[in-house]
Parts: C-alpha cells; structure tokens; sequence
C-alpha cells in the first residue's frame, strides 16, 4: 500500500490507527499514528515523497511504489536523486495527511 493511501485509513474508517512503514533508502521504520483526531509521527522529522512515473496506465504500476514514506527530508531527496524517472515533490506530514484524506477518505462515507 502507498504512504498516501495508508494515510486515508482513519478517516475512511473514522476510526484510530498505525501505520508502520519503512523509509526505502536507509530500511529505518516510519511509524504514523491516528488518535483521538491527532496524529504522532516517528520520527518527528518524517516526510512523504508524492510523486508518479510519465506514461499511462494504472495507478499501481505508475504511482504506488513512489509515494513513500521517509525518515527526513534528506532521505527522501536521496531517494529523489537516485530515481530521475519519478517527477514529484517530498510533502510535510500534514499534506500528506491532507491528500490522503481528500483523495480516498471519502470512499466508505455514506451519502
């Protein structure tokens, strides 16, 4: 599952949850955490790359494995550096937040 879904999970579910990941560059885990309406990273200092390969197709073979979660800013745009063929932008926690609500969090609301 891609950082920005997994960051859809509560509010699709209205629900408290973790997430657990890992940051590709360096294997360190990324821990998100949903309660009571906050939300806790660690490390403090994570961030998101969102970002997709050129072409067409399905979001699983052009997005999925580049929306990622890092352990700094530092990681993420080393990872940027190494893979030219992904156009996107590292984001802060609370817009990854944010994209992840508004794009999927809706999905299981009803009305």
């Amino acid at each position: 599952m891609c950082a920005i879904d997994a960051l859809s999970i509560s509010a699709m579910l209205g629900q408290d949850v973790v997430i657990s990941s890992w940051d590709p560059v360096d294997g360190q885990p990324v821990t998100v955490t949903f309660t009571g309406g906050s939300t806790m990273w660690d490390p403090q200092a994570a961030v998101v790359f969102v970002g997709r390969r050129a072409g067409t197709g399905p979001a699983a073979t052009l997005c999925c494995d580049t929306l990622n979660f890092f352990t700094d800013h530092a990681s993420a745009a080393q990872w940027q550096q190494e893979h030219p063929e992904v156009n996107g932008q590292v984001v802060s926690q609370a817009r990854a937040v944010e994209i992840g609500q508004q794009t999927f969090g809706p999905l299981l609301q009803d009305g």
